[in-house]
């Protein structure tokens, strides 16, 4: 089911984009959700926590050097009978965006991190990851996307192809901002500070549980697709958002040793003949928040 929904959203994204310009320096999400279990009428509380922190360096004209911060945090209940786990990552974002014609860029980054309960910090704890986007600039206000995206990660390897563009609209109240199947942000501006929107977040990763000498991870497959209102203050500079939304988040457990190898998005190569040890998660409504630090290219310029 979670399958479909991925592709079903992606093609759905692909057929409507346009994009945006600026780029966002910090963002703070709280997420809250009630998950509900597709075997019983057992029900966790969620908790999504996320932080990011981007700072670019201008060398010269064609090289800007990237760095960065992600930390995420996860508080759930992942049986009936298990205490409250937090399943954490820290991630830096060490990498480059250069110039290398009038008309294509590209952005590689080189995504260490450290994603588990971090009870009892180990070798399993740790990941290395990369992401690889050409940029083709089509229009002045038109952008085209294409890239890769892969992790090391306690299940196996995994690969995701990326597309997307950006666009920002002649009369400056559209706003898109998309890289498919990662992410993307639609904002349109109802006035001068305040705008209505919808983004899609995705992620498939996975958590070392050290708790347990490392006999275990989790496997998370994310889709959370919401609703927002948007208030800017200092010149939009600062974004408050309220945001409501459909999470399909689902978090399996398995033992350290039941790998598959190379999954694509949400595809193993192999096949997939792992043991799951907990019941697959049902989607909820989350309702949560954003506040942004944004930093506008175009008024700058």
């Amino acid at each position: 089911m979670k399958k479909k929904i991925i592709t079903y959203l992606t093609f759905l994204v692909c057929v409507s984009i346009q994009a945006q310009d600026y780029v966002d320096i910090v963002k703070f999400t709280s997420h809250n959700a009630t998950l509900g279990n597709v075997d019983n009428d057992y029900e966790t509380s969620a908790n999504n926590l996320n932080f990011e922190l981007y700072y670019p360096s201008v060398i010269n004209e064609k090289l800007v050097v990237l760095t960065g911060i992600t930390a995420e945090n996860t508080a759930l209940n992942l049986t009936p009978f298990s205490d409250r786990s937090n399943l954490t990552m820290t991630r830096l974002n060490l990498g480059v965006k250069y110039q290398h014609s009038e008309k294509w860029s590209g952005t590689y980054v080189f995504l260490p991190k450290i994603a588990s309960d971090f009870n009892n910090i180990g070798s399993n704890d740790f990941q290395f990851g990369g992401i690889a986007i050409l940029d083709y600039q089509a229009k002045e206000n038109l952008k085209y996307k294409f890239g890769l995206y892969s992790s090391t990660e306690n299940f196996g390897t995994t690969l995701t192809p990326i597309i997307g563009l950006w666009h920002r609209s002649k009369n400056q109240k559209l706003y898109i901002n998309a890289t498919l199947p990662i992410r993307m942000d639609i904002n349109y501006a109802l006035s001068s500070k305040f705008s209505v929107g919808s983004d899609l977040l995705t992620s498939i990763k996975s958590y070392n549980l050290s708790e347990f000498n490392s006999d275990f991870y989790v496997q998370e497959e994310s889709i959370r697709l919401a609703m927002y209102a948007s208030y800017g203050l200092l010149d939009n500079a600062l974004l408050l958002r309220a945001k409501v939304g459909l999470d399909t988040t689902d978090y399996g457990l398995y033992s350290s040793d039941d790998t598959i190898g190379v999954q694509v998005l949400t595809v193993q190569l192999g096949g997939d003949d792992r043991t799951r040890l907990n019941s697959e998660f049902a989607a909820g409504l989350f309702f949560g928040g954003d506040i942004i630090y944004r930093f506008d290219i175009k008024k700058k310029e």
